[in-house]
């Protein structure tokens, strides 16, 4: 996914990017009563502007907050105090420019609250949201500076803007809308405190999740029980343990590569199901329980749509995207429902028929789907995860697969930097330069879960592109995963699945570092929603392409190159459990718009009775859950980037599967369809209308058939 990091700006996000101002004071007390230079207020020196991470405190936070703020607020009152006519440069290009060092300060902050989130930080986010809201709203509902955004949205026939300007232009008038430019002075007020309570609500359900991800553990005392599961996985578990105080035994936790290996390998059956219910049931009840959050926040949505002129929040959110309607997504997703329902039928009637011939005396249930798709696998195609899973060595899948494939489409070359900045050990840090040499961006990876991380994977950036006018900013990019640790006996192994989230965030990362947006606003990954999955889905689909394999997967052991059977044996087994992969995306997907539907009261709902009559409403299969429920739907709930907005992913394969046809017809590194998504695509940014990139690209609109045909689903 695309994280949405940012926590200011007139639509909860901020206005630009960031650099220190020189007459700020550059000294902060430490909690110890010394002196620190402040590293966002001081000059940085380091090679292509790295946040200096290794001299970051967590008191530089606010004082750079305090300043950023005043900075910001001198730069608006600079465009609106002009008695100059506006114009594009005088007030959008001005307002776009605006802001750089606050962004810089968020960019840090909101980067490191999901990948480095210790308890000092969760306290400085408690202080630092209320004051970067309050001051996104002052921006948002500026009268002065909205006037001069409309008169130049007006009169845009007169200034014979580019296509890229007028766009921004556009953005910028509805972004102000959005955010209650037209809105009388109490609605403003009314806005505002929604505004702050909203932010408030999502870092309560993002930090009761993080809590209850890291607290939520499985306590294993005879390595019996454990039967099935691999080497690394029982080794890791080991290490959890001594780390927990808990020596001798064996610690399973629920972030992903501890519970899909028990409930794919664990011949255990009462242990699958312990894991299932440990995972479902994650802030549900108890401590961490998020309810409460989730009424808070679906009755705040709402009552800001409706402030907004809207009917449900789902409308206010679909109204800024390629779909426009909530019928639209709707309508998606519905496309691909029944074939998919059908699909995992057939798969538990399989997986029932194997555990019938095996003699299980069980009846398929939510806790078994994974361990007997496993099973139905091995045996229909000659292929177990296990066999495959020693050539995926992560260190192989990096530099000899992702990074081999941009080199042979777009000509560009990752070299580590050891001695960078960065903000843990386990990242690495690389200078990504093009064919000629030149500096394109600066590309970090953080793969491995901690206490401090969330769950999941995404991309976002800790400096963004800007190349108008003679300037030529690059950008610092980042992706950070939650893949198996290695141990010290064997290197990081990947599954199918997580080579695939390599390759996926991978992509969005590429929009990110090659992009050569004229303006801050439409650069890289900053595009309609509906269109930011694109990139990153697209490009998932070299990972099992023949060639690309044959120069990646190599076993951990012997160097041994991964062989044409086992490739046939993959690619026979592509479209495998793809109803269940199919429905449990879409289940969630349109749980997140009926969320966004619903008529709120001040009477709580109950979570688990409101998702039951959803599921009974779609005709949700009983061995299938939605993919997150809930209380842990974090694209939902954690932030407002991806709600009403989940079915994105689909939207999105629907340009993905597509455009990559378009790939196989003419050879998967064909120059020319490479050149063309380069620079249609992966350079554009939001500077010209999606669908008109698509099909410059393309050469023509995008067709659902493909989907049908990739999921096996047609």
């Amino acid at each position: 996914m695309k994280k949405q990091i940012i926590m200011a700006s007139i639509t909860a996000g901020t206005i630009a990017l960031a650099t220190a101002c020189a007459s700020q004071q550059t000294a902060t007390k430490t909690t110890e009563g010394q002196e620190t230079e402040n590293i966002f207020l001081a000059e940085n020196n380091n090679k292509y502007e790295i946040p200096q991470f290794d001299k970051l405190r967590y008191e530089h936070y606010l004082p750079a907050i305090e300043a950023g703020i005043k900075e910001h607020n001198d730069e608006i009152y600079n465009i609106v105090r002009s008695r100059v006519r506006p114009d594009f440069e005088n007030t959008i290009l001005a307002l776009d420019n605006a802001g750089q060092l606050l962004e810089s300060v968020e960019m840090v902050m909101g980067g490191l609250s999901s990948s480095d989130n210790t308890d000092e930080l969760q306290k400085v986010m408690e202080q630092a949201q209320p004051l970067l809201t309050a001051h996104a709203d002052e921006v948002g509902m500026n009268d002065l500076l909205f006037q001069r955004i409309k008169d130049v949205y007006d009169n845009k026939a007169m200034y014979n803007l580019t296509t890229a300007q007028e766009r921004l232009v556009d953005k910028y008038y509805k972004r102000f809308v959005r955010s209650g430019a037209l809105l009388s002075p109490d609605q403003k007020d009314t806005l505002k405190q929604i505004n702050q309570d909203i932010a408030a609500a999502e870092l309560s359900y993002r930090t009761n999740l993080l809590k209850a991800n890291n607290a939520t553990e499985i306590v294993v005392s005879d390595k019996a029980e454990l039967d099935g599961l691999d080497a690394s996985t029982i080794e890791n578990a080991a290490a959890e343990a001594k780390a927990r105080g808990k020596e001798g035994q064996w610690v399973l936790t629920v972030h992903a590569p501890s519970r899909l290996a028990v409930l794919t390998y664990a011949n255990n059956r009462a242990l699958r199901e312990k894991m299932y219910k440990a995972y479902t049931e994650l802030c549900s009840s108890g401590e961490f329980d998020n309810s409460e959050n989730i009424n808070t926040i679906l009755r705040l949505r709402q009552k800001k749509a409706r402030l907004l002129g809207f009917k449900n929040y789902a409308d206010f959110q679909l109204d800024n995207v390629m779909a426009k309607t909530t019928e639209a997504a709707e309508k998606l997703l519905y496309q691909v429902w029944a074939p998919a329902v059908e699909k995992a039928r057939e798969e538990v009637r399989d997986m029932q028929a194997l555990a019938d011939e095996e003699g299980a005396g069980i009846t398929i249930e939510p806790w078994d789907y994974y361990y007997y798709a496993e099973k139905v696998k091995t045996k229909r195609f000659s292929l177990s995860e296990n066999d495959v899973r020693p050539y995926f060595v992560l260190d192989n899948v990096v530099n000899d697969g992702i990074f081999y494939i941009a080199k042979r489409l777009y000509g560009i070359t990752f070299t580590e930097m050891p001695d960078a900045p960065k903000y843990h050990p386990e990242v690495k840090v690389y200078d990504v330069k093009d064919a000629e040499g030149r500096h394109v961006a600066v590309f970090m990876t953080d793969y491995f879960p901690r206490s401090t991380k969330g769950p999941g994977a995404w991309m976002s950036e800790f400096k963004g592109e800007y190349n108008y006018n003679g300037a030529n900013e690059r950008p610092i990019i980042y992706n950070v995963c939650n893949f198996t640790k290695p141990t010290k006996d064997m290197p990081s192994l990947l599954t199918l699945d997580e080579v695939e989230t390599a390759f996926h965030e991978f992509g969005h990362g590429l929009q990110g570092m090659l992009t050569t947006a004229e303006y801050r606003s439409q650069s890289g990954t900053n595009v309609d929603r509906n269109f930011v999955e694109f990139a990153s889905q697209i490009d998932e689909h070299w990972a099992m392409e023949p060639e690309v394999l044959k120069n990646y997967a190599r076993h951990y052991k012997t160097g041994e190159v991964i062989s044409d059977s086992l490739i046939a044996k993959l690619d026979a087994s592509g479209k495998f459990n793809q109803g269940f992969a199919t429905v449990e995306y879409c289940a969630a997907s349109l749980l997140d718009l009926e969320w966004h539907k619903l008529e709120m009261t001040d009477a709580n709902v109950d979570i688990r009775e409101f998702e039951k009559k959803v599921a009974e409403k779609i005709g949700l299969p009983r061995e299938i859950t939605y993919r997150y429920r809930s209380p842990y739907f974090k694209h939902i709930f954690g932030s407002s980037g991806y709600a009403a907005g989940y079915y994105t992913y689909m939207w999105a394969e629907v340009l993905d599967t597509d455009g990559f046809e378009l790939f196989k017809e003419r050879g998967i590194f064909d120059p020319e369809t490479a050149k063309s998504y380069k620079e249609n695509i992966l350079e554009t940014g939001d500077s010209e209308d999606p669908m008109k990139l698509y099909v410059k690209f393309r050469g023509r609109e995008p067709q659902v058939d493909a989907l049908l045909r990739h999921r096996g689903l047609k």
